[in-house]
């Protein structure tokens, strides 16, 4: 049997899903904090079967479908379980139904990024990125959640908002950045990317991960704000094209 370069991606991605049935598997035994470890090395995975695709030169439509499988068990199914069973099982039908939120959007934001894939290799997406959802929680629940006494005070209101409000990013028209790749014509087009996230991920290690919460916030809120800042502006450009329209067809005025 031929063994090609599209097997050395594929490995990591196999990893990725592997990941995300050991996060599933602790998170049914009420083991949460492991559980969002095993879907923070799922997503580590995840990035470096993008990295080898890259270096063996072997992507194919086969590696893009078989990582989104892997993401929407990893990032999708693991996080929904893994909320479910950190607080939001106490909520009965609702809790059952915000848990669904990031394995149904997730799903929805791959299958929409698939059909919308032009190539291999893009600068920039719509919606929130599914690895990022998953971590997101997997950062709250790490910082806040405690073995036998699970999220206290406001950390227990504020993860069902928090698992609303990523869900909806993730298929929303908010646009977020591809993570750099450091080659010589990326630090040339996008030299302020490479600087935030190499400043980001020394923050994270510096830390020794304390920050990762609001590291990930951080990113997430500036996709937003910037969103909300030109949709701003485009909306004051088109009253003051209207304005203007108004004035020039409006009859003037002749004295007599």
């Amino acid at each position: 049997m031929k063994i090609t370069r599209a097997v050395v991606p594929s490995l990591f991605t196999t990893l990725n899903a592997f990941c995300g049935f050991m996060a599933m598997m602790h998170a049914s035994q009420g083991e949460i904090e492991l559980g969002a470890w095993f879907i923070i090395l799922a997503a580590v995975f995840d990035s470096l079967d993008g990295i080898m695709a890259r270096i063996t030169r072997s992507s194919s439509q086969f590696g893009v479908e078989l990582d989104s499988l892997a993401d929407v068990v990893s990032f999708g199914a693991a996080p929904s379980l893994l909320v479910y069973q950190a607080h939001l099982s106490t909520l009965n039908n609702i809790g059952i139904l915000i848990s669904a939120m990031p394995l149904v959007f997730g799903a929805i934001r791959l299958a929409r990024f698939n059909v919308q894939l032009s190539g291999f290799d893009k600068d920039r997406f719509y919606g929130l990125p599914i690895p990022f959802q998953a971590l997101t929680l997997c950062a709250f629940l790490l910082q806040y959640y405690t073995e036998g006494g699970g999220l206290q005070g406001l950390s227990k209101d504020a993860l069902a908002p928090l698992v609303i409000g990523l869900s909806l990013l993730m298929v929303s028209r908010v646009q977020y950045e591809t993570l750099p790749r450091f080659t010589p014509r990326d630090l040339r087009s996008h030299p302020w990317r490479s600087i935030a996230f190499s400043a980001a991920a020394a923050t994270i290690i510096i830390s020794e991960g304390r920050y990762l919460l609001g590291v990930l916030l951080t990113f997430i809120s500036f996709g937003v704000i910037r969103w909300s800042y030109r949709a701003l502006r485009g909306l004051v450009r088109h009253w003051k094209k209207e304005d203007d329209e108004e004035e020039d067809s409006a009859p003037s005025s002749i004295d007599v």
